[in-house]
């Protein structure tokens, strides 16, 4: 039995399948239709609070300016890819105000104590002159950071090209979009991966063109999340994203026994082989993490008040912090896309 997968075209639905996209899995076990287990390990979702990620103050808080956060945000957006060692499986972690960060979460540390020190790593002309032995400093932790000449490129780019248009700062991109993911083209969504290239995600499967737009969707609900606070309504459609197609939310997924691999991709996988990007297992993995995950969002929301209810990104959040930090092994593809 196949699925449909969520590879929505503009202004479709992103709960639901499309017609037309991946249709007959063949590397990647079905997802339980029995979700979550009552039972099982993974009930605990069904009742947790923890939110639907960072709103409000925290470790990396820069104050109330949003303007500001919202530059921090789209910075983030562009190098949100990549933590683990693609040699030695080991995640990118940073000791920062005592606390030891793991993956993203020590990138983050890093450019908070930046931004803290006064660098103004917050500007388009920044991104676009920045260096990989800037980099090194930025980001040094207890080891290197993967795919530091990427991340210049990525930063390069955007930069440039966020300069010349928006007098490098992302707040007046914002300013200039629909408040919304999908708005007849004008949405954030469909704006940043048309103006931004570096932020399209998506790859074909069997000639069918499957949009997973990770990192733009990630980006723009951190944005949703976190102006909250601050009076501001980013998205008016919050409810069309999907799940976050990651390193992480697989794993979780995986060890939650929601879904399978079939043995050959377990081998591979468990051993740190690298799984290609664009191929057919890199695919279904994130096309299935995605539908299952929206599979477990209505089970969730099945077992919890009207009041209460959850949208995907927030228990792909509770998936994400649970097991961001876990040495259980997953996948690895060398991408910049997440």
């Amino acid at each position: 039995m196949g699925f449909g997968v969520w590879s929505p075209p503009w202004g479709s639905r992103a709960s639901r399948p499309t017609e037309g996209g991946i249709r007959a899995w063949e590397v990647v076990v079905e997802p339980d239709s029995e979700l979550p287990n009552p039972r099982g390990s993974g009930f605990w979702i069904c009742y947790n609070e923890r939110g639907g990620g960072p709103a409000g103050k925290g470790p990396f808080d820069i104050g109330p300016d949003p303007d500001k956060n919202i530059d921090l945000t789209m910075l983030i957006t562009i190098l949100n890819f990549a933590f683990t060692d693609f040699a030695t499986s080991k995640k990118f972690e940073v000791t920062y105000n005592g606390v030891r960060y793991s993956d993203s979460e020590a990138m983050f540390a890093c450019l908070h104590k930046a931004i803290l020190a006064g660098q103004p790593i917050l500007t388009g002309q920044w991104a676009a002159g920045v260096t990989r032995r800037d980099l090194e400093e930025l980001f040094r932790g207890d080891n290197e950071m993967p795919m530091l000449d990427e991340r210049v490129t990525a930063l390069n780019t955007v930069g440039a090209a966020l300069t010349e248009r928006y007098d490098g700062k992302w707040h007046r991109w914002v300013a200039s979009c629909a408040p919304a993911l999908y708005s007849g083209g004008d949405g954030l969504l469909e704006r940043l991966v048309t103006e931004f290239p570096r932020f399209d995600d998506v790859s074909d499967w069997k000639g069918h063109k499957i949009q997973i737009q990770k990192l733009s969707q990630l980006g723009l609900w951190g944005l949703h999340r976190g102006l909250a606070p601050l009076g501001r309504t980013v998205l008016k459609d919050p409810e069309m994203c999907t799940a976050f197609a990651d390193y992480i939310v697989p794993v979780a997924l995986r060890t939650m026994g929601i879904f399978e691999y079939e043995a050959s991709l377990e081998k591979r996988i468990m051993a740190g082989e690298l799984i290609p990007r664009d191929s057919l297992e890199e695919i279904e993995i994130r096309a299935h993490s995605i539908y299952a995950t929206a599979l477990l969002t209505d089970e969730v929301n099945a077992r919890r008040p009207a009041d209460k209810q959850l949208l995907i990104p927030e228990v792909d959040y509770r998936l994400w912090k649970t097991y961001h930090a876990t040495h259980y092994p997953h996948h690895l593809t060398r991408t910049i896309m997440y």
